[in-house]
């Protein structure tokens, strides 16, 4: 599925957050890209925007399936009522809530394999994504020390 068009330029010290997508209701990030960027923290960054854009494209094809298939529903039990989608003064006819709740247990049914396998890789995909951010936490964690460490090191400049 195609995200806007639009992307701000990479900051170098903030991530940027969109507004919602119409299609997957997800905010759009841009990671910004640090000066020194290690390896690892490219890895990371890569494997965050491939979730983000994994995510954003999941969410679109589901929503657009339930929206379709709930319009579906509707139009079908309108019709068995002897109804058009519209009344007399025009307004768009709707179902109760126990009505739609018949809809909305069938699709969570239909789509329960689906879904379990969504959750299980976007468990996957953090646990990574955790993984790595630990590692650029410490990395970063045990330079401050070292470079602490080496600041104290140093003998002092001597005044000419």
């Amino acid at each position: 599925m195609q995200r806007s068009p639009f992307r701000p330029a990479a900051s170098t010290t903030h991530d940027w957050i969109g507004p919602p997508n119409p299609l997957s209701n997800l905010r759009p990030i841009v990671y910004h890209v640090p000066e020194n960027e290690t390896e690892v923290e490219k890895r990371l960054r890569h494997l965050r925007q491939e979730t983000e854009d994994w995510n954003h494209d999941f969410w679109t094809k589901q929503n657009i399936t339930f929206n379709k298939e709930k319009e579906a529903f509707i139009v079908s039990q309108l019709n068995a009522k002897g109804l058009g989608v519209r009344d007399e003064e025009g307004r768009r006819r709707s179902l109760n809530s126990e009505e739609m709740a018949v809809f909305y247990k069938s699709f969570l049914d239909k789509n329960r394999i689906r879904h379990a396998n969504y959750n299980n890789e976007w468990y996957r995909r953090n646990f990574t994504i955790t993984l790595l951010m630990a590692r650029v936490a410490l990395r970063n964690m045990w330079r401050t020390v070292t470079d602490r460490h080496k600041k104290r090191a140093l003998p002092p400049l001597e005044e000419k």
